[in-house]
């Protein structure tokens, strides 16, 4: 995720971090190539290079911003969702964290030890899960919590983050059985883990659930169709700055389609996509301070204005 002060009005201009041009350079070159060869050809060539009228592709213009506008406003909402459920998760971690605070308040040192075992499960299964989300990662970040016993459970589990909250609940159930807990102090942890445990279920349906294939394939179809054909009915009109509208018109539609398609999977590394990294190093800070420690890991800054 872009994380910085607004630019300028200059500056804005000349931005190239988190900015999509990069991505779609190539496109808006060829169309301004393509667009310089047509208005050339037009002007030597008349009669090989025909000008056309304008009214198709403003009406034409107009669904493609319709039909952009609709499916980056789904993206945006799967982007959202997903900010959305990792909140839910940091404050029911932190939740979590001070509800745990009676088992030491009740057993003493015995109590102290309990909470330490579930709050590390609580800090692991958030590293977890962007391991989950983002495979081929480092899971160290998980490894150096989890008990020794605990490692070869968590890389044998298929789905890991789940394999955890698993864990906590066993030894809920556990401390209920050996009468640690009250029938109530139970329920209450076990509904802040049950919090928990929803944001993995809702992160893994929007990343296992695209959007629909054939509605992108409609609007990239589109898109390419109208930016190509364009200079044919603008040529007459502008003359040689076809090419540059040509490239401006590129630059707003594959740009559009293209930040449609980084928002799609707000779990992925590209630059405009959810902290979700970033956002479990936060959870884990809050908890070790919620144990008392005071050697923690440094809260996660931006690098060249990108918090991942």
């Amino acid at each position: 995720m872009i994380v910085r002060d607004r630019p300028g009005l200059l500056p804005l201009f000349f931005i190239m971090r988190g900015s999509i041009i990069p991505r779609i350079l190539p496109q808006i070159l060829v169309i301004f190539v393509m667009s310089c060869l047509i208005t050339w050809g037009h002007h030597e060539r008349p009669g090989m290079i025909l000008s056309v009228s304008g009214v198709p592709f403003a009406v034409l213009g107009t669904a493609l911003s319709v039909f952009l506008s609709f499916r980056n406003n789904a993206c945006y909402q799967r982007w959202w969702e997903a900010r959305q459920s990792w909140g839910q998760l940091v404050y029911a971690a932190r939740t979590f964290s001070r509800q745990t605070l009676l088992l030491e308040a009740i057993h003493g040192e015995e109590g102290r030890r309990m909470r330490r075992s579930l709050m590390e499960l609580a800090i692991a299964m958030p590293q977890a899960l962007v391991q989950h989300l983002r495979p081929n990662g480092d899971h160290g970040k998980v490894e150096r919590v989890l008990p020794a016993d605990l490692r070869p459970l968590y890389h044998a589990a298929s789905n890991r983050p789940e394999m955890l909250m698993r864990l906590m609940s066993t030894d809920l159930a556990r401390m209920r059985a050996g009468d640690k807990l009250s029938d109530i102090q139970y329920q209450m942890l076990d509904a802040s883990v049950t919090q928990m445990a929803i944001v993995p279920a809702v992160c893994e349906r929007i990343r296992n659930t695209p959007l629909p294939f054939a509605y992108t394939l409609l609007v990239h179809r589109t898109a390419y169709l109208f930016c190509f054909l364009m200079p044919f009915s603008s040529v007459d009109v502008l003359g040689w700055g076809t090419p540059f509208a040509a490239a401006v018109i590129a630059y707003t539609f594959f740009g559009l389609d293209a930040l449609g398609d980084e928002l799609e999977n707000p779990f992925s590394k590209e630059a405009n996509a959810l902290p979700i990294a970033a956002l479990a190093d936060a959870i884990e800070h809050n908890l070790r301070e919620a144990l008392g420690e005071t050697d923690l890991p440094p809260l996660p800054k931006p690098r060249d204005f990108v918090l991942m």
